[in-house]
């Protein structure tokens, strides 16, 4: 069998869209070509026109660009093992100077353009140890490659390209630093779409080269694609959805506008479904369902954009028009280089004029089912329920199966501790990325089922392999939530343990868990993680404030235990504070063979 027609069996066994007909490597428009073809400046520059909240965001990014030419240039500067903040910083120059040199014309941010790039491109190399700092930085000069081919001088195209072939394109042909191609995580969109960026950018000089690397991509990134399957629930959660997804769309669009085709990739299942969940993925309070390696903060979506563009539905932009509108635009550096996709794909949306989502409910199964609940879609509105299942055997996870975050009156009430930064666990030697039972990762406090609103059975971590399904949803205004099914999670210490949680009435939230014990005793903890200040009023009820509004948890069974509080301090000294959060903890504990159920309201004062 020849290479070509091994390449097909191989992207069948993979991922079958990919392989769909429409990609011409024989015909391509000039440069520019990526994501903005020329003169199609002008459709940005009309709907800026009509468009305050884009007209505002485009401004901050010239001012941006005006600020960058007080900074020194970028240096190979290292972060541990990562040079990622240098490639991401480089990103965002180049993509905001060259947007800014096509929307002005002013010589100025070309001129500092070309400099970042021929500082960047004589590095002597871009870390491809750490290949998503190569696969950043090969994007970064790639975009400005194409969007100011015309005006850069022949030494500058020179050393761009060169430096594309030998800095990204050859390291990632060495199996050293290429295991992102097996990946089914963010590390494969990411590496393979600033790939993707460097092979389009030198299509007419290296056509063979370049059509190697993308055909590589179609057959590899597949892999990640199928974690948005069936329903569009990214199984790294919030961060990573920003991370990895904004990257999927910058391929896809890239690959669109290059070659006339994506090759499939935007039809892969549950991927256009994946815009949804992440706008549900944000709370009442506007803080994020932090789950696996994510901060509770939120933060701007270019990608959504794209998003709302191709499925034609401005209401994806709801939450954006927030964020837009803020009296500050500030943005951190999860999403500011991605800025630009903003008036690229957002110009001809009127803001003010957006209508938010028309459902209160949203239901992801696949690696890591989540049920998602928000009755209200202005800011403190309503309330908001995200429920998790799944299992810590996913990339960036953490034993938190089982548990849920809860937003009524504008405050959290039950939140997750999110991620500690890698690299404060990384330079005291925490072995962060072995994940297997026995693993250090899950020594990480804010990592484990202790730490988390869930249940721990005789006081153990949670089973890695363990897997939490949804088994059923309550989807009517008398309840709004699901059933999940634990008993996975606890390694024969339980016969069965099921989780309801529920909105009832719109009312108040119900928490029952029905747990039975196996042939042993067994101790079950139930814990909720707050950021209130709690108050034991009786041995079944505990007073929740914040913020002046006031939460009761009520214990309604089992009559013969009494709840009280913990703290959030880690004997561990490489563990980051929490500072300000309590968990609430209800001890349980069962007979040989014993069931009993454990029944918890969290009542709104003003509704008790």
């Amino acid at each position: 069998m020849n290479k070509a027609a091994l390449l097909v069996v191989f992207c069948m066994t993979l991922f079958v869209p990919v392989c769909a007909q429409g990609i011409h490597f024989d015909s391509y428009p000039s440069h520019p070509r990526l994501l903005v073809k020329q003169g199609e400046e002008q459709k940005i520059k009309s709907g800026l026109a009509h468009n305050p909240e884009i007209l505002r965001l485009h401004e901050y990014l010239l001012r941006q660009c005006d600020a960058f030419a007080m900074k020194p240039m970028l240096t190979y500067k290292k972060e541990g093992k990562r040079l990622l903040a240098v490639s991401r910083e480089a990103l965002r120059r180049i993509f905001y100077l060259s947007y800014a040199y096509r929307m002005t014309g002013e010589e100025k941010y070309l001129l500092r353009a070309e400099q970042e790039m021929i500082a960047v491109c004589s590095f002597n190399d871009w870390n491809p140890s750490h290949f998503l700092d190569t696969g950043e930085m090969t994007m970064a000069v790639a975009l400005g490659y194409d969007w100011l081919f015309d005006k850069l001088s022949p030494d500058t195209r020179k050393l761009v390209k060169e430096a594309i072939l030998n800095k990204g394109f050859a390291p990632s042909r060495d199996k050293r630093y290429n295991w992102f191609l097996s990946a089914s995580n963010n590390w494969n969109q990411v590496c393979n779409a600033g790939l993707v960026y460097g092979a389009l950018a030198v299509l007419e000089d290296h056509p063979e080269e370049a059509r190697e690397i993308i055909e590589r991509a179609l057959s590899t990134v597949g892999l990640t694609l199928k974690g948005y399957a069936p329903d569009g629930a990214y199984p790294e959660g919030y961060n990573y959805w920003g991370y990895g997804t904004t990257f999927q769309v910058l391929m896809n669009a890239a690959l669109e506008s290059a070659l006339g085709s994506d090759g499939g990739l935007s039809e892969a299942e549950g991927f256009l479904a994946s815009a949804r969940f992440m706008q549900f993925m944000t709370g009442t309070t506007g803080k994020c369902f932090n789950f696996s390696d994510s901060r509770e903060s939120v933060f701007a979506l270019p990608a959504m954009y794209w998003f709302a563009d191709k499925l034609q539905d401005p209401s994806l932009l709801w939450n954006e028009k927030d964020i837009l509108s803020r009296a500050e635009l500030s943005f951190s550096d999860e999403e500011n280089r991605f800025l630009p996709l903003i008036p690229i794909y957002g110009s001809q949306y009127k803001m003010k004029e957006l209508m938010p989502p028309a459902t209160k409910l949203w239901v992801g199964n696949g690696q890591t089912p989540v049920v998602l609940i928000r009755t209200g879609w202005q800011d403190g509105e309503g309330f908001y329920l995200g429920i998790k299942g799944g299992t810590a055997s996913t990339s960036h996870a953490h034993m938190d199966a089982g548990s849920f975050v809860f937003d009524a009156l504008g405050v959290r009430w039950v939140q997750d501790l999110g991620m500690q930064e890698y690299y404060s666990l990384e330079k005291e030697n925490v072995d962060l990325w072995n994940s297997s039972q026995e693993g250090q990762r899950w020594d990480v406090f804010r990592y484990n089922n202790l730490a988390h609103s869930t249940l721990t059975v005789n006081g153990k971590y949670h089973r890695v392999k363990g897997f939490v399904p949804v088994t059923n949803i309550y989807s009517d205004d008398h309840k709004l939530g699901a059933s999940l099914e634990m008993t996975g999670l606890f390694g024969g210490d339980l016969k069965s343990a099921v989780r309801e949680v529920a909105l009832i009435n719109e009312k108040y939230l119900s928490v029952t868990d029905r747990v039975q014990a196996d042939g042993q005793p067994a101790s079950v903890r139930w814990t909720i993680v707050t950021g209130a200040v709690p108050r034991v009023l009786d041995s079944h009820m505990v007073e929740l404030k914040k913020d002046g509004k006031c939460m009761q948890l009520i214990v309604d069974s089992p009559s013969a235990t009494a709840v009280s509080i913990l703290d959030n301090v880690s004997k561990n000294s490489y563990d980051a504070p929490n500072e300000g959060t309590y968990r609430v903890v209800l001890d349980v504990n069962l007979e040989s063979g014993q069931s009993e159920e454990i029944k918890v309201r969290l009542v709104p004062a003003t509704d008790r």
